[in-house]
């Protein structure tokens, strides 16, 4: 078994393409020891690499992510779970405090297509106090925000908002799987309900498509994300870390196929397509 410094000695050894490799390989929905095979390294070291961009990721997005120039915003949750899911915690042998379910709150312009924050955590009136708060001391404008019929948003807009914003819910209806036998049949949509909540929102734009849309991108691009496979995350930091990397790649370092350019770019944070390499040296 290796220790931290050995860890710490092969890291430093691995040039800036080796690095670019590896995180090309984690962003594009491959788990980490499937990274270590196809780049030919340690997992740990590809671990430690994830843990210092992952939050160098984060660091900076924090800080860049300021004055954005949305109008219309859609915001969501999406589902996960660390260690083990919230009803085998009990009977897991040594799971951590932060075991269970793991909800990721996201937010996307729907114009620029930029995530201009998210956040992990519970799905709880707290959890979303925080998050809108966050989103709030972003934005340069007032904007239309659109969520999905979720209670905790009702509050936590308000309070980071105010009056200054135009927000609605749009409330799906579903009924049961067409094919009630298969396990895991999704429910089936049978419509959908606007209401505004706040202000005066154009209803033409009432919508959480783009949201839902990224919730896809991260199923596809972030391995931990993929529903019954054993590659979900054994320990919350490093679950925040992936998915930093994950914005960072989808905000700076990659063409959106719509707009041809890359959403930090539509919004004006970034002068250029980040490359892999350049997202590794953030470390």
């Amino acid at each position: 078994m290796r220790d931290r410094s050995s860890i710490l000695f092969s890291m430093n050894r691995l040039d800036i393409s080796k690095r670019a490799q590896i995180i090309g390989l984690l962003v594009e929905g491959n788990s980490l020891r499937a990274a270590s095979r196809l780049a030919d390294v340690s997992i740990n070291t590809v671990t430690k690499l994830l843990v210092d961009v992952g939050r160098a990721a984060a660091e900076y997005q924090d800080k860049t992510l300021r004055k954005l120039p949305c109008n219309r915003v859609q915001v969501d949750e999406i589902w996960s779970f660390v260690y083990a899911k919230a009803k085998n915690v009990a009977g897991a042998k040594s799971a951590p405090d932060n075991a269970g379910d793991v909800w990721t709150w996201t937010a996307i312009c729907a114009d620029t297509k930029i995530v201009p924050t998210w956040h992990v955590g519970s799905r709880d009136a707290e959890c979303a106090l925080t998050f809108m708060d966050d989103l709030a001391r972003r934005l340069t404008n007032r904007v239309q925000l659109t969520s999905d019929g979720h209670k905790a948003y009702l509050d936590a807009v308000d309070g980071a908002f105010g009056g200054d914003i135009d927000y609605s819910m749009l409330v799906k209806i579903y009924g049961k799987p067409w094919e009630v036998e298969k396990r895991y049949s999704p429910m089936v949509c049978t419509g959908a309900r606007k209401q505004p909540m706040i202000g005066n929102p154009d209803p033409k734009h009432i919508s959480t498509s783009y949201v839902e849309r990224q919730n896809l991108n991260m199923r596809m691009s972030m391995r931990r994300f993929t529903r019954l496979t054993n590659a979900f995350s054994k320990k919350i930091e490093n679950h925040a870390h992936a998915i930093a990397l994950h914005f960072m790649y989808y905000n700076f370092g990659r063409i959106h196929k719509t707009l041809r350019i890359t959403p930090a770019m539509a919004a004006g944070v970034a002068q250029h397509v980040w490359s892999l390499e350049e997202i590794a040296a953030l470390a």
